[in-house]
């Protein structure tokens, strides 16, 4: 018997497979810098304006075996804005688009969550940004999970949208091909 269950540990270390995958919560791990919140925008048509959310939290629950069970709520900071570009990054975060003053927050709450399969599916929840919540569905993928080096254990996903800007009262004109800014949310999850 112990030899059947020591090869089947074998078995699941080798193949990155839980003996026991159970529901878990997971904080984002932001403190490690595993975790990012990227948009771009055309610029003129003629290349793409690249920033992020430096300050944001977030937590999720996962079990690979009912995985239509898991939820994720991400909370982000509108004043970390960063373009790279301080004079820029100041009229992103003006009344021309975030107004950050009055809307210093953007957060996303899931509703619902399919896979397809064991690492693609899609999510869907209310997001709000610029003081309009829209319920949005997008894309997702399961990028890992396991034990990390600290004797913690892991999981990550990565998924992309693209926005109107002006379904969220965002109309500033920045011509026709800036219309839609695109979002990525990379998160890396520790288990509580």
């Amino acid at each position: 018997m112990k030899k059947l269950v020591l090869a089947a540990s074998l078995f699941a270390a080798t193949t990155g497979l839980s003996l026991s995958a159970n529901a878990a919560d997971y904080v984002i791990d932001v403190k490690g810098a595993h975790a990012f919140i990227n948009f771009k925008i055309k610029h003129l048509g003629y290349s793409w304006l690249h920033g992020r959310f430096n300050t944001f939290e977030g937590k999720f629950n996962y079990d690979a075996d009912k995985p239509e069970m898991s939820a994720i709520e991400v909370n982000i900071d509108t004043t970390s804005l960063d373009s790279n570009h301080a004079e820029r990054d100041k009229h992103l975060k003006g009344k021309d688009f975030l107004d950050v003053s009055k809307y210093p927050r953007s957060s996303f709450k899931s509703t619902s969550i399919k896979f397809d399969d064991a690492t693609h599916g899609t999510v869907t929840g209310d997001f709000t940004l610029h003081g309009v919540t829209k319920s949005i569905s997008f894309p997702i993928e399961k990028i890992g999970e396991g034990q990390d080096p600290w004797g913690g254990y892991r999981a990550g996903f990565e998924g992309s949208t693209e926005l109107k800007l002006a379904d969220y009262g965002i109309d500033y004109n920045l011509g026709p091909a800036s219309t839609h800014v695109q979002i990525t949310l990379s998160i890396e999850g520790i288990r509580q």
